[in-house]
């Protein structure tokens, strides 16, 4: 295990070498989607382009990146603050799952159906409802008519314009903030770094737990940020436990297994980390996010001891793969940070 851990490792390097010789490559492809997404948030500050607002409060989670700052566990660090859940909806586009148009989460549902973190956010909290439209306006007009909701909570929207939301919060991650980046294909950027002007609270994710004062000062001066927002910072904290359906078991007892971890997530890095400082050793088999596993690669988990992966994965693989367990994780705030979170809610709900 330990020979192919360091063959597996040798591979990633060579391959995120050549990654950022092709993205060295692709500049002048990233000026061209720099420019484009610079005219696009033009035409919509100026007017040009129409925003929409509603009458139910709205507070939309996004990033200007692609993936990999926790906005699926942010959604439900903001569920679980709020007492009473029937008037709350999540609203998401249900990233590459296999239908269109407008869908409300049911008990039938699979990841094909609405996606695979709409459905961990259904299965965890069936008291709220969730529904999914790639068309972000239609989906709010839709939910309004059927569901009367209280709180509508737009799940990865920062970038949809059409939609002017109550109430906007952005995350960066501390290994990659937004400023530090470019845009795609050369970096992760999606959308433009003035774009953060809109944020009404902007969150620092997957911070070090031990994260100090002087480097929260360095990272609050380097976002430059407006007079109207403020920064907040979190760090993850993973359960001490993998479950499935059936029941858990404690970390420790992984120490004596055969384990193998699946990763279809946009950046594994901190759950390596957290498992390597359990002193878990692993064989790990990674997958691009969201990526839908096929009948080859679930015949070969199927033939493993044990398999491990993230909850979200495991939306796609239960049912699938006999002996597999997932890791949650949550976000935990540093300092005084989830009150100041808690008093924006109380703000949307009065």
């Amino acid at each position: 295990m330990f020979v192919l851990t360091r063959v597996s490792s040798k591979i990633k390097y060579y391959i995120f070498v050549l990654m950022q010789l092709l993205r060295n490559l692709a500049w002048p492809i990233s000026l061209i989607y720099g420019a484009i997404v610079y005219l696009r948030n033009w035409l919509y500050d100026k007017g040009y382009f129409k925003s929409n607002s509603f009458s139910t409060p709205t507070l939309c989670i996004g990033n200007l990146s692609v993936g990999g700052t926790g906005k699926t566990p942010m959604i439900e660090w903001v569920i679980k603050q709020i007492s009473d859940k029937n008037g709350v909806v999540v609203l998401s586009r249900g990233y590459k799952r296999r239908t269109k148009g407008f869908l409300l989460a049911n008990t039938s549902s699979t990841a094909e159906d609405i996606g695979d973190e709409p459905l961990q956010i259904f299965s965890k909290f069936p008291e709220v409802a969730v529904a999914v439209d790639e068309d972000r306006v239609n989906g709010i007009k839709r939910i309004e008519e059927l569901l009367k909701p209280q709180l509508i909570l737009l799940d990865d929207a920062y970038q949809h314009r059409k939609v002017e939301p109550s109430v906007s919060v952005l995350l960066t991650s501390y290994g990659n903030l937004y400023i530090d980046d470019n845009y795609l294909p050369t970096g992760n950027l999606r959308d433009s770094k003035s774009a953060s002007k809109r944020a009404d609270l902007i969150i620092v994710t997957k911070c070090p737990s031990d994260l100090d004062a002087k480097t929260i000062n360095l990272i609050e001066n380097s976002l430059n940020t407006a007079k109207h927002q403020k920064i907040l910072f979190c760090t993850l904290s993973y359960d001490s436990i993998i479950q499935n359906e059936i029941g858990n078991m404690p970390l420790e007892l992984l120490r004596n297994k055969e384990v193998t971890l699946v990763t279809g997530i946009a950046n594994p890095t901190p759950l390596l980390d957290y498992l390597t400082s359990k002193e878990i050793s692993f064989e790990h088999l990674p997958y691009r996010d969201h990526h839908f596993f096929t009948a080859k690669e679930l015949a070969l988990f199927n033939g493993k001891d044990l398999v491990v992966t993230t909850e979200k994965d495991f939306m796609r693989l239960k049912g699938k793969v006999a002996n597999i367990y997932y890791l949650g994780v949550q976000h935990r705030f540093i300092g005084d940070g989830a009150n100041s979170f808690r008093e924006l809610l109380l703000s949307l709900r009065n």
